[in-house]
C-alpha cells in the first residue's frame, strides 16, 4: 500500500509541476496581437497625422523662402541660407518642420495608411521587420526626413519581404502616438502592422 500511495503522490507532484510550468509560460509570453479583420481599418491621409496648427504653419511658408532664386547659391544652403534659417528659427514654419506633436484621437485607432518604406531592422531572412513608413520616396535617406508627425514607426513580426521598395504601400495597423527615436530620423506614431498591399489609388 505504501508503494501505491508513494506512486499517487508522485503523480500529483507531476501534475502540480507541469501546471505550475504552464502557468509561468503563459504569464511571461506576449500576448500576440489581435488580428482584425482588413475591412476594420480606416483608410486616411498624412495630413489626418499632423495637428491643426502644424498644417496651415506648413501650407503658409514664410517669404524668405520664395525670395530664394534656383540655382543660385542660397539654394545649396549657404551661409546666407544658413543665417536665414536661424533668425527664423523661432517662426511657426520652422517649428512644424520638426514637430512632434500628434493628433491624440488616433491613438489606437485601425488604420490603413499610404507610404514608402525606410528599412530599419532584418531579421536572418533578410526580411524587414523594423521600418519608417513616410510619405514620399527618398524621405530620410536622399532628402531630410520630414516632421516626426509624419513618421510612422512599423515593426512588422512576419517580416516584410519587397524588393522594389521604391514603390508604394498601403499598411493597416492598430495606430499609437509613441515616440520612436532612431539616428536616421524621429517618429511620434508607431503600428504593428497587420496588412500590406501594393498602392493603387482606385483601392
Amino acid at each position: 500500500m505504501r508503494s501505491v500511495y508513494l506512486l499517487l503522490m508522485a503523480s500529483v507532484l507531476l501534475a502540480l509541476s507541469a501546471c505550475q510550468d504552464s502557468s509561468d509560460n503563459q504569464a511571461g509570453a506576449k500576448p500576440a496581437i489581435e488580428k482584425l479583420p482588413q475591412s476594420a481599418f480606416k483608410d486616411i491621409e498624412w495630413t489626418d497625422l499632423m495637428p491643426k496648427e502644424d498644417f496651415e504653419a506648413l501650407s503658409n511658408p514664410p517669404a524668405y523662402l520664395s525670395e530664394i532664386e534656383d540655382g543660385s547659391p542660397e539654394d545649396q544652403i549657404s551661409s546666407q541660407m544658413a543665417s536665414a534659417i536661424e533668425i527664423a528659427a523661432d517662426d511657426r514654419y520652422q517649428q512644424a518642420l520638426v514637430s512632434t506633436k500628434v493628433v491624440e484621437e488616433m491613438n489606437g485607432q485601425p488604420v490603413r495608411i499610404p507610404g514608402f518604406v525606410v528599412p530599419l531592422e532584418f531579421d536572418e531572412d533578410r526580411a524587414i521587420t523594423e521600418f519608417f513608413l513616410v510619405p514620399f520616396f527618398g524621405a530620410c535617406i536622399h532628402v531630410p526626413p520630414p516632421p516626426p508627425n509624419q513618421i510612422v514607426f512599423i515593426k512588422s513580426p512576419e517580416g516584410f519581404r519587397e524588393k522594389e521598395l521604391y514603390n508604394p504601400f498601403w499598411f493597416s495597423g492598430v495606430l499609437k502616438t509613441t515616440q520612436t527615436v532612431n539616428e536616421i530620423a524621429t517618429a511620434t506614431y508607431s503600428m504593428e502592422m497587420q496588412y500590406f498591399e501594393p498602392y493603387s489609388d482606385a483601392q
